[in-house]
């Protein structure tokens, strides 16, 4: 199908965080920098569809994420300004992960979520707390197509929630260290245990892995292009596959498709600091970075 394919009818969702991140890595050191799952979600879906944001976000927040999502297709409408300070999360990044220092999120105390009166059509439900999480997969019971993301701090935290989120989910998304804290090992026994549809196992530089019913779809990461800040990249990955993949239908056929997209956008994401790459990326630069991707798929096969 082309690039420029008209979108299918079904609407996008993502519900997440919004968050203020302090981390230092490589990179050098950032405070209070935009971040989040909804966030790096919805700039990356936003350049292949229109996507809705359901996420909490404080008074102290709120201007940032305007500017970020100016001139996107990205509906806020669901987007709640609230009182309570932004989530706040802390990290340390070496070697392209990133060591979870600690997180403030008070902000989901004060939160009831809202979504878009019959909504059912693909949602993303991005890492936050657990108990919220949980909460979304119940109230988005109803969506065509309904996934979820994990953390590993919240997977060691609480881990009765992550596991009722997991129970909801029709796709998960998590890295290794996240399917082995799941109890996970072999992954297609896992996806069956769990009556997964689908499981995406990210593996950052070497790429990723999804599990279905009709095998296994392995696609490289871009490894010729510099690497700054992995946060936000898996994110990203979701936000681009689930877009691509509602452009062509939602068929076992595209699913290496869309998946070759998702990592063209977190490919963009790890590229900066932050949510700077994806936030300024056009079209046209997906476009060129797909064509990249599509490459390293040739190569590889």
């Amino acid at each position: 199908m082309a690039r420029d394919a008209v979108p299918d009818q079904r609407q996008l969702l993502v519900a997440g965080s919004v968050a203020l991140d302090t981390r230092d890595g490589p990179f050098g050191k950032v405070e209070e920098t935009l971040g989040g799952s909804a966030v790096y979600f919805a700039l990356a879906a936003s350049l292949i569809v229109p996507v809705k944001v359901v996420a909490p976000v404080g008074v102290d927040g709120a201007k940032r994420v305007a500017q970020a999502f100016s001139g996107r297709p990205i509906d806020i409408e669901h987007l709640q300004i609230l009182e309570a300070p932004t989530y706040r999360w802390r990290a340390h990044q070496e070697h392209g992960r990133n060591i979870d220092l600690g997180s403030s999120d008070d902000i989901y105390n004060s939160w009831v979520p809202s979504l878009p009166a019959g909504f059912d059509g693909c949602a993303f439900v991005g890492s936050m707390r657990p108990d919220r999480q949980a909460q979304l997969m119940e109230l988005l019971g109803a969506a065509d197509l309904l996934a979820a993301d994990a953390m590993l701090s919240y997977v060691h935290a609480r881990p009765p929630e992550v596991r009722d989120v997991l129970r909801r989910a029709g796709w998960f998304f998590c890295n290794q260290e996240e399917f082995t804290a799941l109890g996970g090992k072999d992954p297609d026994e896992f996806r069956r245990q769990w009556w997964l549809k689908g499981l995406v196992i990210k593996a950052g530089a070497l790429g990723l892995a999804a599990y279905t019913e009709y095998g296994v779809v392995h696609v490289p990461a871009v490894t010729d292009r510099p690497v700054v800040d992995t946060t936000g990249a898996g994110d990203a990955l979701a936000g681009g596959m689930l877009a691509r993949w509602l452009t062509t239908g939602g068929q076992p056929t595209g699913l290496q498709n869309a998946l070759v997209w998702g990592v063209a956008c977190a490919s963009i994401t790890v590229s900066s600091v932050g949510v700077k790459g994806i936030a300024k990326a056009t079209r046209k630069e997906l476009d060129e970075r797909v064509t990249e991707v599509e490459e390293c798929v040739r190569r590889e096969s």
